[in-house]
């Protein structure tokens, strides 16, 4: 019962966070608009930091590197097995974008200014689940710039293996290993100042969020069936199916397993919405996705974690 509570705890926490977004919009304090610049911010700035703090806090080893390449294929390989299980079942469909976007929806989600709190909190003890959690967003985005962007469009000429390997994720991963590597840190006020960043990625994530619902319409928004299979397919199915796969293996521990419970089942990512939106392909779909995703979890991820 223990689990419920951190993590039901650390869920609430990150939707008040969301209900200060939208307060500020409803009392015209602040507008929807701003949410651009935040995301902004968010990603070209917090979310490097958060990536590069947390592998500025663990000190070299084989056993640690190695869990952490595991992490990477084995959160690579369920994503990529999961969205091939509902393309066998639904590619018929695909002619109709919301199919598609259930497929990415599934799949596709918050891990870093979501699940990272979730699973530091879970494993205190553990500091290696925060390099977890970035490995799992850098497994996930070689996805997103590649299978999720042909989803959208189903046009080739936009997938971008550049933008898969260099975006500001991958960045920050290839400046954080050569200093774990070589157990470089970085000087003390620089390092705290970088952390703090980090630590700003999940209020202000949620921030955005709250606006953004704040600007929608609340019917749209929860009336909208379709989004509700997506939220039953990336709240439990998803995350089931990943610990399924990685429990199974007799030499993954139980933090291992947890971690991959806890990150597969973090609500939709963002990014959903924002190639949605870049693309013109069902933008409304993709919102109530990562909006109803989001307010869901804190009652789906609470219950998960009483697996581990």
């Amino acid at each position: 019962m223990n689990n419920f509570t951190i993590v039901f705890q650390n869920v609430f926490m990150m939707l008040l966070y969301l209900l200060c977004g939208y307060c500020l919009v409803k009392v015209r304090k602040g507008e929807a608009s701003h949410a651009k610049s935040f995301s902004s911010f968010l990603i070209y700035v917090c979310g490097p930091c958060m990536i590069i703090s947390a592998f500025q806090t663990m000190q070299y080893s084989v056993e640690l590197t190695a869990a952490i390449v595991k992490f990477f294929f084995a959160s690579l390989l369920a994503q990529a097995l999961f969205m091939l299980a509902v393309y066998v079942l639904l590619h018929r469909n695909y002619e109709d974008a919301r199919y598609r976007i259930l497929t990415i929806g599934a799949v596709f989600g918050n891990v870093g200014f979501f699940g990272l709190p979730l699973v530091t909190a879970l494993f205190p003890e553990n500091p290696e689940v925060a390099c977890y959690s970035s490995v799992y967003v850098m497994s996930m985005n070689l996805l997103v710039f590649t299978i999720g962007v042909y989803m959208i469009t189903k046009k080739k000429e936009y997938i971008s293996i550049k933008s898969a390997l260099l975006n500001p994720t991958s960045i920050a991963m290839y400046l954080s290993l050569p200093m774990y590597f070589l157990g470089i840190r970085l000087p003390e006020n620089f390092g705290d100042s970088v952390a703090l960043l980090g630590k700003m990625t999940t209020p202000i994530c949620m921030l955005v969020l709250g606006m953004r619902l704040a600007a929608s319409d609340l019917r749209k928004v929860f009336c909208r069936p379709f989004a509700y299979v997506v939220c039953v397919l990336k709240l439990v199915a998803f995350p089931v199916f990943s610990y399924l796969c990685v429990r199974m293996v007799p030499f993954f521990d139980s933090t291992f397993c947890g971690c991959m419970l806890a990150l597969s089942g973090a609500p939709s990512a963002a990014v959903i919405l924002s190639m949605a939106e870049i693309h013109e392909c069902e933008q409304e779909l993709s919102a109530n996705v990562v909006l109803l995703t989001t307010i869901f979890s804190v009652i789906t991820a609470p219950l998960l974690l009483l697996i581990v």
